[in-house]
């Protein structure tokens, strides 16, 4: 079989269970926006799926002869085709924000895929992570986000990214994605740029902490 007819079983898949991870996107951000466990700490919900059109062009980037993407793997293979992104005022809430996300797993209303993942490269933000418990990782592009990837059902394979991040933050995600997806920058000044934004932001960070840390005093 051709890697054309392959790509199309592929996104056949995907729209045939589309509406499926529209609702399990869907029952995860109401939990963020409605829910008095989540609601107090967040600020803004963004939420989106991968568009079945567009599908081919990640399975193209990610698909390897030695790692090949199937129809059975499909969803273990890429697992952001649904994305709940969490925007934090500052940091520090992100402490109400796990214990939210706890609840929901001890409950069993929610299934960890995986442990979470706190990337970060903020030596600070590191330990902060490490001491609620969280592997964490650094990528060499700053990037800095916590992850979630949940399902609802023991069974099912459908399952949904939850990425967690202060403003500041999602300023560089924003900026970092423009000039480097789908394909990275080769300006090495646009690089070394957002080297120095990333470090701008974790400032900014700390000092939005350090502001609600005075305005509870």
């Amino acid at each position: 079989m051709s890697e054309i007819n392959d790509f199309q079983l592929l996104i056949e898949k995907y729209q045939s269970d589309y509406q499926d991870f529209d609702l399990l996107r869907r029952h995860i951000v109401d939990y963020f926006t409605l829910h008095p466990k989540a609601e107090p700490y967040v600020h803004t919900v963004k939420s989106r799926l991968k568009d079945p059109n567009h599908l081919a062009e990640k399975i193209v980037r990610k698909w390897k002869n030695e790692n090949t993407i199937s129809v059975d793997n499909l969803y273990s293979k890429i697992t952001d085709l649904a994305g709940v992104r969490v925007l934090l005022l500052h940091q520090k809430q992100f402490d109400g924000i796990k214990e939210a996300i706890d609840c929901r797993i001890e409950k069993g209303e929610w299934i960890l895929v995986e442990p979470p993942k706190a990337y970060t490269w903020d030596p600070e933000a590191e330990n902060y992570f490490k001491c609620l418990g969280l592997d964490t990782h650094k990528k060499d592009s700053f990037y800095t986000s916590v992850h979630y990837l949940v399902k609802q059902f023991d069974k099912s394979d459908i399952c949904c990214e939850i990425q967690i991040r202060t403003l500041f933050e999602e300023i560089w995600g924003e900026v970092d994605h423009a000039i480097n997806y789908p394909e990275k920058t080769d300006m090495e000044v646009c690089r070394d740029q957002i080297l120095v934004l990333a470090k701008l932001i974790g400032a900014g960070s700390r000092l939005v902490d350090s502001i609600f840390n005075s305005h509870k005093k």
